[in-house]
């Protein structure tokens, strides 16, 4: 951190402490509502949710290689190959919405066609690891599936959209190329990395694993009552793969990715389920914005709510992860389902500091189609699942 960002820390949280009227009760039970929120997180969140998706973020970022990722968005790449490869790489590349950009003017700059480098550049942070799992914990699994289902199928049509409009364009840049670095050989085959991220995924499900309602009976009951014991063996597995399959200095570099994710968001996602907290409260008691309010502009399921949600999106900067406390406080003051979804579309993709940059890679006529076309689809997202959803 720079010094002129500490003393512009130091001076912003002195002039909180001084002028915020904590004095007034609506103050004071805001104020008393972010810790609650906070403490919620920390007990519900963080050990059995957080702690396992930052350890997978750090095993992705170490062990599957970027350069086996951005190689196939060259202009001689195989188009089903390379949109399909574009449009999961957020879950390989697990970066946000700030780390993606100058790998997008990278493989743009270097030949990428516009479909899949745009592809690319909205999936990158739409599809974070990190943003999917905390959703599904939270927001709930439908929210979080729709999420996940949504982004994939965004990078595909948006994408596939570019490439239409910009044809021309496209054609005259298709003899660039893309050079990457070789990829480094592990002595690790396909199937033992893919069963070691398989079991740190299984560890993140069965340590998540909620009580199920009260009175239920069968499978989800029993899982849960078993869910430590299965959680332990898992993690024994686990230590003997990285025992047996991983040299020491991957081992260490994998804990400090890990580490680095950590360091990057804890303060990041505590500061935002603070702010959350203060402005919209829990789900079920209010914050310093009335209800009212928030149920006015995006309650119900209309092309208004859904668009305004959409558009503040896409205008606002998210820091990774504090989308999801700020949509639980909103959730919980009368937000609709629908334009939730179209917020959590449009929001981690874009930005306005997002767009300036956007715009000086590949022009302002690229970068407001790229930007309408995720506006309009996640409102027609928002809208559809809206209905869904009931």
């Amino acid at each position: 951190m720079r010094e002129r960002t500490k003393f512009i820390l130091i001076v912003s949280i002195f002039i909180v402490c001084y002028y915020v009227p904590w004095g007034n009760p609506a103050i004071r039970r805001s104020g008393l509502e972010a810790f609650m929120m906070l403490q919620e997180y920390a007990r519900e969140h963080v050990l059995t949710c957080l702690i396992p998706a930052f350890f997978i973020a750090g095993a992705i970022a170490v062990f599957i290689s970027q350069t086996s990722v951005l190689k196939y968005f060259g202009a001689k790449a195989n188009k089903i190959l390379s949109y399909s490869v574009a449009s999961v790489s957020g879950t390989v590349l697990a970066v946000c919405s700030c780390t993606v950009l100058p790998l997008f003017a990278g493989i743009y700059s270097r030949g990428a066609g516009i479909g899949p480098a745009t592809a690319f550049l909205y999936s990158g942070p739409a599809i974070n690891v990190l943003a999917i799992v905390l959703t599904a914990r939270i927001l709930g699994w439908e929210l979080g599936l729709a999420r996940a289902i949504g982004a994939v199928l965004f990078a595909i049509i948006t994408g596939l959209l570019m490439a239409f409009f910009f044809r021309k364009d496209d054609a005259a840049r298709a003899s660039g190329q893309i050079y990457l670095p070789d990829e480094e050989e592990t002595g690790r085959s396909l199937p033992q990395e893919g069963l070691f991220m398989l079991t740190m995924v299984l560890i993140l499900i069965f340590a998540a694993f909620a009580r199920p309602a009260t009175g239920s009976t069968g499978i989800w009951s029993a899982i849960f009552v078993v869910k430590w014991y299965i959680t332990v063996l898992l993690l024994v597995g686990l230590s003997l793969m990285l025992k047996g399959w991983f040299r020491k200095d991957e081992r260490l570099a994998w804990v400090q990715s890990s580490w680095g994710f950590m360091k990057q968001i804890f303060p990041l996602l505590g500061a935002g389920v603070l702010v959350a907290g203060f402005m919209l409260g829990r789900p079920g008691h209010s914050g310093l914005i009335p209800p009212y309010y928030i149920q006015g502009l995006v309650g119900g399921n209309s092309i208004c709510a859904n668009l305004f949600a959409s558009v503040s999106g896409a205008l606002m900067y998210f820091a990774t992860l504090t989308e999801v406390p700020i949509l639980q406080g909103l959730l919980g003051a009368g937000m609709g389902k629908g334009p939730a979804l179209s917020l959590l579309l449009a929001g981690p993709a874009l930005s306005l500091p997002n767009m300036l940059v956007i715009g000086g890679v590949m022009g302002i006529k690229k970068t407001a189609a790229f930007c309408i076309i995720i506006v309009i689809l996640s409102t027609v997202a928002g809208m559809t699942y809206g209905w869904i959803s009931g």
